[in-house]
């Protein structure tokens, strides 16, 4: 494989999904509409509720909005890996997957390139949230945020190494739709995204083990510590360990000689 080809093929694959972003207006307004009524609307029930300060694992107190936009970063990303693959499934049922697929470049290198394309769509629609919180009195460090750009690529491949995995197995549009819903809500909820960790123990331990397992509990708490510049090694393991994982999985899934989704018909 020849750099010079590997990198047009990219840039076509790059250029295709942000054609496709562009063009499905609603889907951006739709990314940027969900986490800010949560911040809006949701962080003043649980404003009350936590009171106007909580204790997070850094040295100062920050208050809830602030807190819970690592989280809703982390949701627009779930959303955006899970619809990329859910376009996945769709170019399989059109066939535009077997032409993707039949080119002559890795198998492995063309199911990168489409999480990596995926993951800088999510980037766009991250910036523009935290753009329009701090227009809405969300206090932000701005060197957290730029310091936070190479870790969005981290999260959003692992997101979308998540959402590619189950697009290789499942084969039809609407069981990947009802598949998507089940898993993105309880991954979301049982996780810091919205509480922390030592208050999800205080009401049940059962479900703070949950949140303990759930991986996207590490994406959310590796922006989150990102933001502020402080270290979290623990939470880049196992981001970096799911990657891995899922990445193998969704390559093995898209392998023609183990009956991947486009060995058959229809590409």
């Amino acid at each position: 494989m020849k750099s010079g080809h590997a990198t047009r093929a990219f840039l076509a694959i790059l250029w295709r999904e942000m054609l496709r972003f562009v063009q499905q207006k609603g889907r951006f307004f739709s990314a940027l509409v969900r986490p800010l009524i949560w911040l809006i609307v949701f962080a003043a029930g649980f404003r009350a509720a936590l009171g106007l300060s909580i204790i997070p694992p850094y040295k100062t107190y920050i208050t809830y909005d602030v807190y819970v936009v690592p989280g809703l970063i982390g949701m627009i990303q779930l959303f955006a890996g899970m619809q990329n693959s859910l376009s996945m499934v769709y170019d399989r049922e059109m066939g535009s997957m077997r032409v993707l697929m039949s080119t002559p470049l890795p198998r492995s290198y063309l199911l990168l390139a489409r999480m990596l394309s995926g993951t800088f769509v999510s980037i766009i629609q991250v910036y523009a949230f935290v753009i329009i919180a701090m227009l809405l009195g969300t206090r932000l460090p701005v060197a957290g945020l730029i310091m936070m750009f190479p870790v969005l690529i981290l999260t959003g491949m692992t997101l979308s190494a998540l959402g590619m995995f189950l697009s290789s197995w499942i084969k039809q549009l609407e069981n990947f739709a009802g598949v998507m819903n089940f898993l993105i809500f309880p991954m979301f909820f049982m996780s810091s995204a919205l509480y922390p960790l030592w208050r999800m123990r205080e009401g049940s331990v059962t479900i703070y083990e949950l949140c303990l397992l759930n991986p996207f509990t590490y994406v959310v708490e590796l922006i989150r510590f990102t933001i502020y510049r402080e270290p979290n090694l623990m939470a880049l393991g196992i981001v970096v360990a799911t990657f891995l994982v899922f990445g193998i999985a969704a390559l093995v899934g898209y392998t023609p000689a183990r009956g991947g989704p486009t060995a058959g018909r229809g590409g």
